[in-house]
């Protein structure tokens, strides 16, 4: 597996991977309407192309294939993070995390935080994020909630591990 930059020729790729992914999700709490209020199909690939122009996601990549990303932003927030069904606990979320980690340290961000979806959730929490608030978001009609979540590093280094 390979981690490397996102490039604009990436785009389609990422928006498929971040829909497929949220479909896969086999989840009792989750309803096909919130799953479509939250990735809706078709994807909207011009909003996904300007939106990781900006975002500049890391990517890991198997046989030439994207199989995973993670988004880091300036001020520490963790937007996207997704895997895709077929390499899930495989690793590559951990070695996502591991270079999001390096690359913290790097670019000198101290501090992350992230609103985890419940799926998520349980990764965050191993990785040593202290659980905030619970949110309720309205989109597409639909409730979906997700949890605020902390990481306070020192020194650059991080305070759990994945």
């Amino acid at each position: 597996m390979l981690i490397r930059d996102y490039d604009p020729e990436d785009a389609n790729e990422v928006a498929d991977l971040f829909h497929d992914s949220v479909h896969g999700i086999d989840s009792p709490t989750l309803s096909p309407a919130q799953l479509e209020a939250w990735a809706p199909t078709p994807p909207d690939y011009p909003a996904w192309r300007t939106r990781l122009t900006i975002k500049m996601p890391y990517l890991a990549c198997s046989d030439g294939k994207i199989i995973g990303f993670i988004e880091l932003e300036a001020d520490g927030h963790i937007d996207c993070f997704y895997t895709h069904a077929d390499h899930q606990r495989q690793g590559v979320g951990a070695a996502l995390y591991a270079h999001l980690l390096a690359q913290a340290g790097v670019r000198e961000i101290v501090d992350l935080y992230v609103e985890a979806s419940e799926i998520a959730r349980p990764f965050f929490e191993k990785s040593g994020f202290a659980l905030g608030k619970r949110n309720r978001i309205e989109r597409g009609g639909e409730i979906l909630t997700n949890y605020s979540m902390t990481l306070k590093r020192s020194g650059g280094s991080a305070e759990g591990g994945a």
